[in-house]
């Protein structure tokens, strides 16, 4: 019971210790100059077209397995959408977008409907 006891207080003492660490102490840390900002180049037409054909022919294979997902069509439609307004950004994150949920929707046919 002693030992537990000096134990206590020298955890005691350590944290007093610590929390009363002076200001200028936690001043004198080194300053990390913010770092420049990358501007990420400009999406191109060709890579946004690519990758709308690729969305088409993921939401397709989908379709015709009868597992396509009603947000992977919806995101198609919207990259149809800005491709047709020349939005290459917004073509390729929806494109992005229904790519990925049609294989989601494909994957999800390995597993069993019910428990």
């Amino acid at each position: 019971m002693l030992e537990s006891s000096r134990l206590w207080c020298l955890l005691c003492a350590v944290v007093a210790t610590a929390c009363a660490t002076p200001a200028s102490q936690e001043a004198r840390a080194p300053q990390i100059a913010p770092q420049p900002a990358v501007i990420a180049p400009a999406p191109s037409a060709d890579e946004a077209r690519a990758l709308l054909a690729q969305a088409e022919t993921d939401v397709q294979r989908a379709r015709a397995r009868r597992a396509l997902w009603l947000k992977a069509w919806e995101e198609l439609l919207d990259a149809r959408k800005a491709a047709a307004a020349n939005d290459f950004s917004a073509t390729i994150r929806h494109a992005r977008s229904a790519s990925e949920l049609a294989q989601l929707g494909l994957e999800q046919l390995a597993y069993p409907a019910v428990k």
